[in-house]
This record gives structure tokens, C-alpha cells and sequence, in this order.
């Protein structure tokens, strides 16, 4: 069950599209964040969710307001699609350095086919912020990591994204299975010895998210739609699965991890 207002398009026999509303946290919506909150930012870990809470609370209290609508963004994208029935491969708190994780947003598999995510997000009224702009910006950035350039396109970026995958992988309470730890292994020697690889290899999930500045006046999914449309050429990969979100303000999280926790 996906508890936001939400349509889904095909837009090719390779491309799709998901448009969706956050207006709000109902008390059915909390719900279902309570039940995926821990396994979203940590895995199997066994940790209970006031604790798991506190630390993205207190995560967030050290960030500024852009990083937070990013991170917020990229939380929601993993929320959809374990109810979408991927599996997560990945953990959205970063293993080592108190922040969400660097490389990849999201590395997913759905029926132990492979899935590279990469979510951009923006305050509407800022300039160049939209949907469709956020989606190629995401797009681009994936087709850069996986190419060994940096977000400019500048050959001899030194970030490995396939090694933090793999890192994420490996651990227990993600429990990726072992063809799928063999396999962004395999990418990530591959990088190190500079043999990089096109993002049509892959299959992608670009997601661009914007945030409303608290008035809920969404844009029709029709026109997102169009939007998405007018850029398919710019949407790379053996399979694209497309994610725009519209958020009425950041607060609403803001305002669950604050309840309940420690």
C-alpha cells in the first residue's frame, strides 16, 4: 500500500514514471513510517526506533535547511520503494561518518535484478527548481559516478560509488545476497583499474523531489508528466523508473523524528 496520492505512467517500453504527493503525516502515514524506520536507516539492526530516532534527530540538528530537504527526499524515495517491493541493499545512514551515505543514494534490487537510485531535491521558487530539472540533474550525476567523472564531467574523480556499495552490501543487517556483493565488487575493481562503464548497463531510478514553502498548490501529475516527457532522451539505462515527489514542507519530518524519540 503506497499512503500518498500517487500515479504511475509509462512513458516507453524502457521508461516509467511515478508522481507523488506528501501533504501531510497522518496518523496512517506514521504509521507506516514507524514500521520501516529502522530498517530504512539501518538495516536489520535490531535497534528500537526512539533510539534509531534520536540519532537522525540529532543528525539533523547539525545541518543546514538544504542538506536536511535532501536527505528528507532521499528517506522518501527509500520508503517507496520497499513498499514497491524492492529490496533495499543499501542503509540511508552512512556506516562511518554520522550522515547519510556518500556514492550511490540508493542501490536496490527487485527480484535480484539490480537498481542504481540517485534523488536531487529543491525549494520551489529558487531558480531552475523543478521536477523534470532535478530528475536530469540526478541523471546526469549517475551517468557521471558510474563513468569515473565527477558532477562537472571531469575525468579522474577519486570516489569509488561501487566501493561504499559494496560496503553497505556487505553488511549483515543488510543482507544482500551473495551474487549481488560479487557483483558491485566486481564494479568497483573495476573502477580502481579504470575500466568504467556506461549507465546503459544499468538500470536506473532517477528522482527529483520539490518542496512546497508550506501552501499546499501541487503541480498537476499530468503536467509533471509532460515535463518527464519533453527529457526522455536524457533518461539513460536498460530500465528507468522515474520518481517525482512533491513535499508540502520539510517540517513534517522534522516534526516525526522529533516525536517520540529519546
Amino acid at each position: 500500500m503506497i499512503p500518498f496520492n500517487h500515479s504511475d505512467y509509462k512513458i516507453s517500453s524502457r521508461i516509467e514514471l511515478t508522481v507523488i504527493d506528501i501533504e501531510d503525516l497522518t496518523e496512517d502515514v506514521q504509521a507506516i513510517l514507524d514500521k520501516y524506520f529502522v530498517k530504512i536507516c539501518e538495516g536489520n539492526s535490531g535497534n528500537d526506533i526512539l533510539t534509531v530516532k534520536k540519532s537522525v534527530k540529532d543528525l539533523y540538528s547539525s545541518k543546514n535547511n538544504e542538506w536536511i530537504m535532501g536527505a528528507t527526499a532521499e528517506f522518501f524515495v527509500h520508503l517507496y520503494v520497499l513498499l514497491c517491493g524492492f529490496k533495499q541493499e543499501c542503509l540511508f545512514l552512512n556506516l562511518e561518518e554520522g550522515s547519510i551515505k556518500k556514492g550511490f543514494d540508493g542501490y536496490y534490487s527487485y527480484n535480484g535484478v539490480e537498481w542504481l537510485m540517485e534523488s536531487k531535491s529543491g525549494l520551489i521558487g529558487h531558480e531552475g527548481v523543478s521536477h523534470a530539472a532535478k530528475v536530469k540533474l540526478a541523471m546526469n550525476d549517475l551517468e557521471n559516478k558510474v563513468a569515473g567523472r565527477d558532477s562537472k564531467g571531469k575525468k579522474g574523480v577519486p570516489n569509488n560509488p561501487w566501493k561504499n556499495a559494496y560496503s553497505h552490501a556487505s553488511q549483515y543487517d543488510v543482507g544482500a545476497a551473495e551474487n549481488i556483493r560479487n557483483n558491485i565488487k566486481s564494479l568497483s575493481n573495476d573502477f580502481i583499474k579504470g575500466k568504467f562503464h556506461s549507465i546503459d548497463e544499468f538500470n536506473t531510478m532517477p528522482c527529483g523531489t520539490v518542496y512546497l514553502s508550506g501552501v499546499w498548490n501541487p503541480s498537476d501529475h499530468r503536467t509533471t508528466l509532460a515535463e518527464v516527457k519533453a527529457i526522455s532522451d536524457k533518461l539513460k539505462g536498460k530500465k528507468v523508473h522515474v520518481i517525482c515527489a512533491t513535499h508540502k514542507s520539510v517540517e513534517l519530518f522534522k516534526t516525526y523524528i522529533a516525536q517520540g524519540s529519546l
